[in-house]
């Protein structure tokens, strides 16, 4: 979940500047898969890491401006299938499991000992599915927006949960599909996504695309098309994901949520987030001494809702003044 963020809503007031990249690469995962790794800001700074969402959204030059570029390290990359990452759309070999081996690699390549993850919507789920893989590679998690990959998630969303507030957004998404197939949206858009008629994977995947566009934002949503190929490979990476339970056990990232414990963590969480209700971020949060959950008014759910920018930024900041602190430097 979470696509082109910037698009919706998007207040500059607390942004850094936009910078651009000091090292572009190609990280080949040795599988069939090549991962466009881009790095921004201070090569010997603070490393952070960007986790985009979707599954499929990709990353964008408006993710590179929550980092004061003096401070931080800041690497982002497309994950497999999606954005410059190649080959485009292919759900081969991309499991939640490849994901968390990608991050590692990229690590590896870059010779990253330790780094914050920072990541929304699928973003977030990724950066915990990682961390309680590799925990004593995590320095801390900011998270954004939280989706743990559960079917009850998913059933909020494509199920008729959300549909109740926004009904005719709700009848556009289900008016491609015959009614009898209705009781499984998800199932129903991969047998199109998925067939061997491009011409059809293209037509649905702008209103799968639509559905979640419309309810990113809390006041004002990109309802307006996408690039045909940008919207077929979002749709089917993403419709990929949900359709096989996001590659986790259900309630994996809660249940093994004790690994991760002894990290600190933030989590900037929309009031009226329609995409991913706050339960998850509250539900996560309960129990863990070290998160401290931001649950912010007026706010839905993409990371260029105004308050979520500039809390985000806020966290960012905090996170930089206290290395200068502990380095004994002058902020």
């Amino acid at each position: 979940m979470d696509r082109l963020a910037g698009q919706i809503g998007a207040s500059d007031g607390r942004l850094y500047r936009s910078t651009e990249p000091h090292e572009r690469r190609v990280v080949d995962t040795g599988d069939g898969h090549r991962l466009y790794v881009e790095e921004c800001g201070n090569p010997e700074g603070r490393p952070v890491i960007v986790l985009h969402g979707g599954p499929g959204g990709g990353c964008s030059p408006y993710m590179r401006r929550f980092f004061d570029p003096g401070h931080y390290r800041v690497v982002l990359f497309d994950q497999r299938g999606c954005g410059r990452s190649r080959p485009a759309a292919s759900v081969e070999g991309n499991t939640t499991s490849d994901l968390v081996r990608d991050i590692e690699r990229i690590r590896t390549v870059l010779g990253i000992e330790t780094a914050l993850l920072f990541g929304g919507s699928w973003g977030a789920t990724l950066a915990l599915a990682y961390a309680q893989a590799h925990p004593d590679h995590v320095a801390g998690l900011i998270l954004r927006g939280v989706f743990l990959g559960r079917r009850t998630e998913l059933d909020w969303f494509y199920g008729g949960g959300a549909g109740r507030f926004f009904p005719d957004l709700w009848d556009r998404f289900c008016e491609p599909i015959p009614e009898p197939e209705r009781d499984d949206m998800i199932a129903a858009y991969h047998r199109r996504l998925f067939s061997d008629d491009l011409g059809q994977q293209g037509r649905f995947a702008m209103p799968w695309l639509m559905w979640e566009n419309a309810l990113a934002g809390l006041q004002n949503s990109a309802t307006g098309h996408a690039p045909p190929e940008y919207a077929r490979a979002f749709a089917r990476l993403e419709n990929h994901y949900f359709a096989n339970g996001c590659f986790l056990d259900e309630g994996q990232l809660l249940r093994d949520r004790h690994l991760i414990e002894h990290l600190p963590a933030v989590i900037v969480q929309g009031r009226y987030d329609m995409v991913c209700p706050p339960l998850s971020a509250y539900e996560l949060a309960q129990g863990w001494e070290k998160c401290d959950l931001r649950l912010v008014p007026a706010s839905g759910h993409a990371l260029s809702e105004p308050r979520i920018s500039a809390e985000l930024v806020r966290i960012m900041d905090a996170i930089r003044d206290d290395d200068r602190r502990d380095a004994g430097q002058e902020g």
